[in-house]
């Protein structure tokens, strides 16, 4: 595996466990999560909003989140811009992957 999809795929990793619970229920978590990564900077405004609702909906599932969210923001940010593109395009592939499975 290259450094670059090393590092994209650890991101992803790390994240997946907590991205369900944050997403879950929304009509489009794609989107979310690419209204998150799709600038230079990874958006925590928008990710405090969908934790907020996140927490209104589940208060203990959604406590651990907000730390993993924040460190999973400053490693996106620490990302060189080539790996942040693939990272988003890693998720438009999975959302291609889940809308032809439906």
């Amino acid at each position: 595996m290259s450094p670059t999809m090393a590092s994209v795929h650890q991101l992803a990793q790390q994240s997946r466990a907590h991205a369900l619970g944050l997403l879950r229920g929304l009509q489009d978590p794609h989107a979310e999560l690419l209204a998150m990564v799709w600038g230079p900077r990874f958006d925590r405004e928008h990710a405090l909003g969908l934790w907020a609702g996140f927490s209104r909906r589940d208060p203990v599932q959604a406590l651990p989140v907000l730390p993993a969210m924040l460190v999973l923001a400053d490693r996106f940010d620490a990302l060189s811009a080539p790996v942040q593109h693939r990272l988003r395009r890693f998720i438009l592939k999975h959302q291609s992957l889940q809308t032809a499975a439906v």
